[in-house]
């Protein structure tokens, strides 16, 4: 990738527009030596990132652009348990990890509520996760959760929703049943992921902005180069996901981007918002090409999905979003859109985030598969854990095997857009 297709601000999304401030760390110039040098400044980096200064370690964080400028900063906000794959990781190894995968699904959001507290991180972060129902099929989805909840003696509060309690909780017909977490919720994404990083900054990271990396020299104390600088470190964290070109030999056709889109409402009148989300939680469908949305701190209706596999993005985002949005709530037919924007999600084939080692001192950690926001804070734990010589939790990952299609990324993103239409094919059955 060229040095000059990088260095961009931010998207023309709410939530730029809404961010609590703009980072302004210096770019890379020079040399660095430190602990650990970090390449990208979105959850998965910045959360790593915190992790090891919380540890005493010195670290430096490199981004392309800006902090939280890919998907960590345009994302649906919701804050949901979880991490792709932990039910294909514990079949492998066993009902023996049972509950150490039931305490990481949990963990990210865990770590999430304790920064917001710790360092007064302005997030808007709200109680409050709910999966819908589109087909009576899927009702059975919502009990089995429950009932999952209850095996597990789960201390935070849940509800099965029948469709009568879902249409007075969402204000709509279109769905047969929901079930809904209360440990879960929605933030302002950019804000938690720039609250952050100003986190970090404060207890001593170096944070480089506007510094593409354009590659990266191997030993025993590998080097992170850029244009007009370089960082020497004793390891180094690879955490770029769906925008991550480095290192192809190794991570080449792992990882592929797919489109996703959000549409923002005028601010909503106090008594609509009331009819349609009393309680301001977060939405998601159960179908496998999912549809989300929440309402803002200010009363948008931030309306998401459709994710777009084959790699061309609409070229209308309204007019591709909002049929969807009004088909849930045709009370918000002719409510006018202010914000359209898109971004990449990582995607990998079998859904668990490809984890690594490159060299014995490279880690990455890649493709959340749309999946990300609670899980990229454990994985920077996990990542951090690693980084000290803790492995437990990184070979759990790392141990998976992938699959790497053939040939050029965009044919990849064919190959899967093809499969993909599989499932939207039985989300409509």
């Amino acid at each position: 990738m060229r040095v000059e297709d990088q260095k961009q601000e931010h998207t023309g999304s709410y939530y730029a527009a809404s961010a609590n401030d703009t980072t302004r760390y210096p770019a890379l110039e020079g040399s660095v030596s430190t602990d650990v040098c970090i390449v990208g400044g979105g959850f998965t980096g910045v959360a790593t990132a915190l992790t090891l200064a919380e540890r005493g370690y010195n670290v430096a964080l490199i981004e392309a652009n800006r902090v939280g400028w890919g998907a960590s900063g345009r994302n649906g906000g919701q804050l949901i348990n979880g991490v792709s794959g932990l039910a294909k990781i514990e079949a492998k190894h066993g009902k023996g990890i049972a509950d150490l995968v039931w305490d990481m699904r949990w963990r990210g959001n865990t770590i999430i509520r304790e920064r917001v507290e710790r360092y007064s991180i302005d997030c808007d972060l709200k109680d409050g996760y709910v999966e819908v129902a589109c087909k009576p099929s899927q009702v059975e989805d919502t009990i089995e959760a429950a009932e999952e909840r209850a095996a597990r003696n789960c201390p935070y509060r849940y509800e099965v929703w029948d469709r009568e309690k879902t249409r007075e909780m969402l204000g709509t017909d279109a769905f047969f049943g929901a079930f809904a977490c209360y440990r879960d919720g929605h933030i302002h994404p950019l804000n938690l992921c720039a609250g952050e990083a100003r986190a970090a900054s404060g207890m001593g990271v170096k944070i480089f902005e506007q510094s593409p990396v354009t590659g990266i020299e191997h030993g025993d104390r590998p080097a992170v180069v850029t244009e007009s600088g370089r960082v020497t470190a004793d390891a180094v964290v690879l955490a770029g996901n769906a925008y991550s070109r480095l290192e192809p030999k190794h991570l080449s056709n792992l990882v592929f981007p797919a489109g996703s889109y959000i549409i923002a409402t005028e601010p909503l009148s106090d008594e609509l918002a009331a009819e349609i989300n009393p309680d301001d939680v977060a939405v998601c469908d159960l179908n496998e090409i999912v549809d989300y949305y929440r309402l803002s701190a200010d009363k948008r209706m931030l309306y998401g999905g459709a994710c777009n596999y084959s790699g061309r993005d609409p070229k209308s985002i309204e007019a591709y979003i909002r049929p969807r949005m009004e088909k849930v709530y045709p009370q918000l037919k002719g409510s006018r859109i202010d914000f359209e924007w898109g971004g990449k999600i990582g995607i990998v084939l079998n859904r668990i985030p490809a984890v690594g080692r490159i060299h014995g001192n490279v880690y990455h950690c890649h493709g959340y598969s749309g999946h990300g926001v609670t899980a990229t804070h454990l994985m920077g734990e996990i990542l951090a854990d690693a980084v000290g010589g803790t492995l437990e939790r990184f070979d759990l990952f790392a141990d998976m095997k992938h699959f790497r299609l053939p040939g050029s990324q965009w044919m990849g993103n064919q190959i899967i857009a093809l499969g993909m239409m599989y499932y939207k094919i039985m989300d409509r059955l």
